[in-house]
Order: structure tokens, then C-alpha cells, then sequence
């Protein structure tokens, strides 16, 4: 159970600096701005998307949340990250910047089955007590 709750940790961790902490942190620069812009998006949408990835990444990283709250943000996170691909996609064509969602879908991917590794050594109702 130790080495599920480190490669729980350690996915989840880098998966809430992607996900929450760094758009928190450059949602309002120009880069962001434009690149939300590039894509066809309206600049609300920049501001919403943030809202709800510090939220969800927060209802990850934040063990007193329930079970079923951190359910709903890994589905959140999946449909955010595969639309990404899809809309990198469709806007600018296959290259590296229209895959790194997918990679980071994966890291998501991992910290999810951990989690459920977890919750079911564990006895799989309600939260899972996840201190390292």
C-alpha cells in the first residue's frame, strides 16, 4: 500500500501543478490571453476554465474531500484534457503542443487508479485516508 500511496502522491502532485497551479498563476498573462484567443474561445472562457481546473485540482489534492467530488474532477479534468487535444487539434494540426494534454491525461490517469487502489485496499467507502 506504500508504494501505491507514493505513486498516488507523486501523479497527483504533478498533475495539480499543471492542472490548478500554474493556470492560476498565468491564466492572466498575454500568452494565455492569445493562446484561448488562437483557438476560438471567448476570453470568459479563460477565466471559467481556471476556476474550475484550481477547483478540481484542489478536490484532488485535498484529502477531506469526498469520494464522489474527487470522481466528478477526474471526469472533469478527462473531458478538459481530451477537448484540448481535440481543439489543438482541429486548430493547428498534429504537433507537440496538440498531444501534451494527452500526457498529462496520463499522469491524471495514474493518480486515478492509484486512488481507487487505495480506496479499495482500503475498503472503498467514502473518503480514503491518504497521508504519506
Amino acid at each position: 500500500m506504500a508504494k501505491a500511496r507514493i505513486i498516488f502522491w507523486g501523479a497527483t502532485t504533478i498533475f495539480f501543478l499543471f492542472e490548478a497551479v500554474l493556470p492560476a498563476l498565468t491564466s492572466h498573462t498575454q500568452l494565455a490571453i492569445d493562446g484561448i484567443r488562437h483557438l476560438g474561445y471567448p476570453d470568459y472562457f479563460r477565466v471559467m476554465l481556471t476556476v474550475f481546473k484550481v477547483a478540481g485540482g484542489l478536490a484532488l489534492i485535498l484529502p477531506m474531500v469526498p469520494a464522489r467530488v474527487k470522481e466528478w474532477a477526474y471526469a472533469g479534468f478527462t473531458f478538459h484534457l481530451i477537448a484540448a487535444t481535440v481543439s489543438h487539434g482541429m486548430v493547428d494540426g498534429g504537433h507537440g503542443q496538440t498531444f501534451f494534454p494527452l500526457i498529462i491525461l496520463a499522469v491524471m490517469a495514474i493518480s486515478c487508479v492509484c486512488y481507487h487502489k487505495l480506496q479499495w485496499q482500503t475498503g472503498g467507502h467514502g473518503n480514503v485516508h491518504l497521508a504519506v
